[in-house]
């Protein structure tokens, strides 16, 4: 059997910088019958679990560490035993979700996890977060952008440890050189596609962040 995407939509709250917002978060699962990743922990251990079903997960790869989006990854590497894997650049974040638990190892720029007999490219991402990354699966035509980038633009970028220069350079370095037929599933909302997000870069830029 062959890798597939999957998902379910959490629903929680996002907090920084004071403020609390509802938010609805989804969740990938990549994998086939037998082992999969997960992208992310937000809300809802079960909700993930259902997904996940009896299969081996291998990882639990975060795309960055805002609390909507690591809640629950120490509950569900305890339901697992898989390790949860973040950018060293998003510890800062990550440790004021869970200052006791720290991840259990890292990504990087350029890394490769296989799993279900295909290889995803980590890309390091950041201006949503310092650690944001996005995740390349090129045999399946899909890229994983976490808050990176959505339908309609780029990530918000008005909070603590964001940038939005810095995310559309990292927009348009590393996602939008992917191929144009590129499906991309995000951290909130609908899916898009690399050619679909390309030629509104200007626009991006005219209305900032």
């Amino acid at each position: 059997m062959s890798a597939r995407v999957e998902h379910a939509v959490t629903a929680g709250t996002f907090s920084l910088d004071g403020q609390t917002f509802d938010v609805d978060n989804n969740v990938w699962v990549l994998g086939d019958d037998t082992e999969c990743v997960v992208f992310d922990a937000p809300h809802d251990v079960a909700a993930i679990l259902a997904v996940v079903g009896d299969r081996r997960v291998r990882a639990i790869l975060a795309t960055h560490a805002h609390d909507d989006h690591v809640r629950v990854a120490p509950e569900l590497a305890q339901a697992t035993g898989a390790p949860v894997l973040l950018h060293t650049a998003d510890r800062v974040l990550w440790d004021m979700v869970h200052p006791k638990l720290p991840p259990n190892g890292e990504l990087h720029d350029g890394q490769s996890i296989d799993v279900a007999g295909t290889t995803l490219r980590v890309l390091h991402t950041p201006g949503h977060s310092p650690g944001a990354c996005s995740f390349h699966a090129p045999e399946l035509g899909v890229v994983f952008t976490g808050d990176t980038l959505f339908a309609g633009g780029p990530g918000a970028t008005g909070r603590s440890y964001s940038d939005f220069d810095t995310i559309v350079r990292s927009i348009r370095t590393r996602l939008l050189t992917l191929p144009p037929e590129t499906v991309v599933h995000t951290g909130h909302g609908d899916d898009t596609t690399i050619a679909a997000e390309a030629p509104h870069v200007q626009e991006w830029l005219a209305r900032g962040h």
